[in-house]
């Protein structure tokens, strides 16, 4: 049985380097989320947008852009999903930078171990976010939220949620990496991070590669999605403040987000990173949402299931 969904959206561009990713939620709004996810007989609730601190637009401080700030949006957003999750619904955030996965993934692991259910995080992304203040050169805290919730960082962050680490590498899939810092990749091996990255895609297949991702989920597997938008190739995702050439076509989007709803399994889910300042004509708020409705069952199959 499929939960109703929340709506949440979180306006801030806090964790990252560019402006306009709080803008992100409203795009996704005027793109038409609700009515698209509803015209699938779903009930969507928009909760509308949390608030919380502006951004000071700061150098980084000990390695970090806006800890306290990054911190109490982040806060929030747990509660927010923690508490939607506790009703039996589905939370959908609307980013905001991908700092804010930290918020959103930390309260469904803490729902996770009320509840006694396994998670898995499918972590959809150009960038496997798992720096460190001692790595990054630029103390954006969105390059960041996968080595926080594994328990890299301060506790202010790694936190929240009130059980350090939120998660455990090993419950987290990343599909698309294709841009990883030098240091970054030798954490994401020592972590034990499973990553199926562009040339694994390439060599294998959009279809092979979630095989790998989604296997050996059950009935008590709550899957997380965590779609940062910049997963998408530039040329048909411009809207993203840091964009990497050669990611997945809309086919191979499509097929990864058909072949996620084939599982049933899907109760929670971000979108982050879409910045309509640097988008065109609204033309990736409107690819994201056609891709999020295929997340709940929008198919090009004809043969029968």
């Amino acid at each position: 049985m499929q939960h109703p969904i929340s709506l949440i959206g979180v306006p801030t561009d806090i964790g990252a380097g560019a402006r306009g990713a709080s803008m992100g939620p409203e795009a996704l709004r005027v793109a038409g989320i609700q009515a698209v996810l509803e015209s699938h007989g779903l009930q969507v609730t928009d909760c509308g947008n949390l608030s919380g601190p502006a951004n000071p637009w700061q150098p980084p401080t000990a390695g970090y852009r806006h800890l306290a700030e990054v911190a109490a949006w982040n806060q929030t957003l747990h509660e927010s999903v923690h508490a939607e999750l506790a009703r039996s619904r589905m939370p959908i955030v609307l980013g905001g930078d991908h700092c804010l996965g930290l918020g959103s993934i930390s309260a469904v692991a803490r729902h996770c171990r009320e509840t006694g259910k396994t998670l898995r995080v499918l972590w959809l992304d150009a960038h496997a976010d798992f720096n460190t203040a001692a790595l990054t050169p630029s103390g954006n805290i969105h390059g960041m939220p996968v080595a926080l919730l594994c328990g890299q960082g301060p506790a202010l962050l790694t936190g929240i949620g009130g059980h350090t680490p939120a998660i455990e590498a090993s419950v987290v899939r990343q599909i698309g990496i294709r841009s990883v810092d030098a240091g970054e990749k030798r954490l994401v091996h020592e972590a034990g991070l499973e990553v199926f990255d562009m040339r694994y895609i390439d060599e294998m297949g959009m279809r092979h590669t979630m095989e790998q991702a989604l296997m050996g989920m059950d009935d008590n597997t709550h899957l997380h999605v965590s779609f940062d938008v910049d997963f998408l190739d530039p040329e048909i995702a411009p809207g993203v403040g840091t964009t990497v050439p050669g990611g997945p076509t809309y086919r191979e989007a499509q097929l990864c987000m058909e072949m996620i709803a084939d599982t049933g399994r899907m109760a929670s889910m971000d979108v982050m990173e879409l910045n309509p300042a640097l988008d065109v004509r609204n033309r990736t708020a409107e690819l994201a949402v056609d891709l999020i409705e295929s997340l709940f069952g929008k198919s090009t199959l004809m043969r029968k299931k």
